[in-house]
């Protein structure tokens, strides 16, 4: 199965707020490639979220906004095309939101939730958050709240499965965005 896991970080609670994103892409069920980018929004950062994920205002200083990122990723979200994240509800949202404050054409694109897959999958697990997945599942995660790292455990939460379970048994998890 081929298909590209991204995940977001946000500056603050709204979702127009991407500071950082990062994509895992895989084809022939192999990790292929990665991007990894800090954003600039244009908003301000919220103690909180800097808790979380460790990313201040002055490490932005520098980067793109979305608006200047967006072509050099809106390929990876074609009607056919299958976006893969953990809680992707929170990730696609990011997304839309983020591209409607730009005034950019929201794309169409399949979607797949780890989040979904793995409380279908494996039952009996204290929460579905990404590391507790990932520590059942042995998948190394080793800066929980980097996108990149996230994005890879995403990805490998997803091959695992695929392994597992099969491609067929994912199918009704994919929906159209």
């Amino acid at each position: 199965m081929d298909f590209v896991a991204i995940d977001f970080e946000t500056a603050n609670g709204k979702r127009d707020s991407a500071c950082s994103l990062a994509l895992t892409v895989v084809q022939n069920n192999q990790i292929v490639d990665e991007l990894y980018s800090l954003i600039k929004p244009e908003s301000d950062f919220f103690w909180r979220n800097i808790q979380i994920h460790g990313i201040k205002p002055e490490m932005v200083a520098d980067s793109p906004k979305f608006n200047e990122l967006w072509p050099h990723i809106q390929q990876f979200f074609g009607p056919d095309q299958i976006v893969v994240a953990h809680n992707a509800r929170f990730d696609n949202s990011v997304l839309k939101k983020t591209l409607e404050h730009y005034q950019l054409p929201e794309p169409h694109y399949l979607s797949l939730d780890t989040l979904a897959t793995s409380r279908a999958f494996y039952k009996g697990l204290p929460n579905y958050r990404l590391n507790t997945v990932c520590d059942a599942l042995d998948i190394n995660l080793e800066h929980h709240h980097n996108a990149l790292d996230d994005c890879e455990a995403c990805a490998n939460i997803l091959l695992e499965q695929i392994n597992h379970f099969g491609t067929p048994a994912l199918k009704s998890y994919v929906q159209s965005v």
